[in-house]
């Protein structure tokens, strides 16, 4: 009976692991099909870089404002259904994007997209967490590196459909479609993981229902073959209080984390044109690389976190992110810069995904918990690089920039708060 169900329950975890990850890259080909197709919507409307700079302020407040209820909607109705409703909402929003009359209409249309499209990412990661606790493996890196992956193929297709001068509500339309009919197909794999999602098994088999383990993950003593037979991490109901002083670390090294990727985003290429004088393509790469080295060191995550632990991993990517920003801003050339730039995004890629993972561990609620993290991370890419903006302004970009390495040197001094709390199972024999 036990080999009878270890051999149904690893492959149906792995395709349950497989579909979080289609639900991630669909994620971030919306989102990417949307920032491709920016200067059209800008020309279409004659909006003024000020003008569009505000109204884009309009996602982000939106995605703050939803994400913290998105936890409890997760707990009530699993997380199938959250993402279901989210997809088909943002996929149609974003179709509506195409067809806005005015500036005003924009704004409001992207507060109401961003809302469904912060609830969606916090839906799909409460499963990834589910997920990766049930199977008792480090799979958020992953999950994130399809995002990533989505996002580069999103932002390509929207330049190719740039090229070819197609109209934004067609290649919107289509992306909507598609987008929901990834999901759709990727639904059919998710596992249950409402607060009564515990599977009901006879007393005594492996996997029978027990009252929530006060950690979610494998009991202790389980070997590597046999963890996906643990209890499902099944959210609790009781109204405990969710910000407990170790998700309050968490927060700061999540904050901390998404503001030194956000300043990446928004101003490695200026600093490369403006204080190293490299031209406009040049300085594109050297954003291209910092994408490029994120994807890859989330795809290689999951291997790294198993082998130094969640927190190791993190302590480790705090110093290597420290040496990147160090090199980036004050190494000679342009390409000590790139080198910097690749550190710099091998650091900090792994911060977040761990964060989302020490979020789930929560013994109360960690669909709450997740959501409240996620909102951190939200709120450390909206107003972390603006305010090295307004610090640029009184002491130049290069020292700004500087600063993050106060946020590197917390993420490794915090690393302990994303330790995992799942028991390490014992060798298998």
């Amino acid at each position: 009976m036990i080999s009878t169900r270890r051999a149904a329950t690893e492959p149906r975890l792995r395709r349950a692991a497989l579909a979080t990850a289609l639900v991630f890259a669909t994620n971030g080909l919306l989102l990417g099909s949307w920032v491709a197709r920016l200067p059209a919507t800008r020309d279409r409307l004659g909006a003024s870089a000020a003008e569009l700079g505000l109204v884009l302020l309009a996602p982000g407040i939106g995605s703050l404002l939803s994400m913290p209820f998105s936890g409890r909607w997760c707990r009530r109705f699993g997380s199938r259904l959250v993402v279901a409703a989210t997809t088909v909402a943002a996929s149609s929003v974003l179709a509506a994007l195409a067809v806005v009359p005015n500036l005003v209409a924009l704004g409001a249309t992207l507060f109401v997209w961003g809302a469904f499209y912060g609830s969606w990412d916090v839906a799909m990661n409460v499963h990834g967490s589910a997920v990766e606790q049930r199977a008792g493996r480090e799979w958020m890196p992953r999950y994130h590196a399809c995002w990533s992956v989505g996002g580069i193929a999103g932002a390509g297709f929207g330049a190719l459909a740039a090229k070819a001068g197609t109209p934004l509500v067609l290649h919107f339309a289509a992306v909507a479609v598609a987008c929901t009919v990834l999901v759709s197909v990727a639904l059919r794999s998710f596992v249950e993981d409402r607060a009564q999602g515990v599977e009901a098994t006879p007393a005594g088999e492996p996997g029978a229902s027990q009252p929530p383990h006060p950690v979610p993950g494998p009991p202790e003593g389980e070997t590597g073959r046999t963890r996906d037979l643990a209890p499902p991490a099944v959210h609790n109901p009781r109204r405990a209080r969710v910000l407990t002083g170790r998700l309050l670390l968490v927060g700061v090294v999540t904050l901390c984390a998404t503001t030194l990727e956000g300043a990446a985003a928004d101003w490695l290429a200026l600093f490369l044109t403006d204080e190293r004088g490299a031209t406009a393509s040049l300085a594109a790469f050297g954003y291209a690389v910092f994408a490029v080295a994120m994807a890859a060191g989330r795809f290689s995550g999951t291997a790294v976190a198993e082998r130094l632990g969640r927190d190791g991993a993190v302590r480790v990517g705090g110093l290597v992110s420290f040496a990147g920003v160090l090199l980036t801003v004050l190494g000679p050339g342009l390409a000590a810069a790139y080198a910097g730039a690749a550190l710099w995004a091998l650091g900090v890629c792994l911060v977040f995904p761990a964060a989302v993972s020490a979020g789930g561990e929560a013994p109360d609620r960690p669909a709450d918990a997740i959501a409240a993290v996620t909102t951190i991370g939200y709120g450390g890419f909206l107003l972390g690089p603006p305010l090295i903006g307004l610090l640029a302004d009184r002491v130049g970009l290069g020292r700004a920039l500087l600063v993050l390495l106060v946020l590197a040197a917390g993420i490794a001094t915090l690393a302990p708060a994303v330790r995992s709390r799942r028991p390490r199972p014992a060798p298998a024999s």
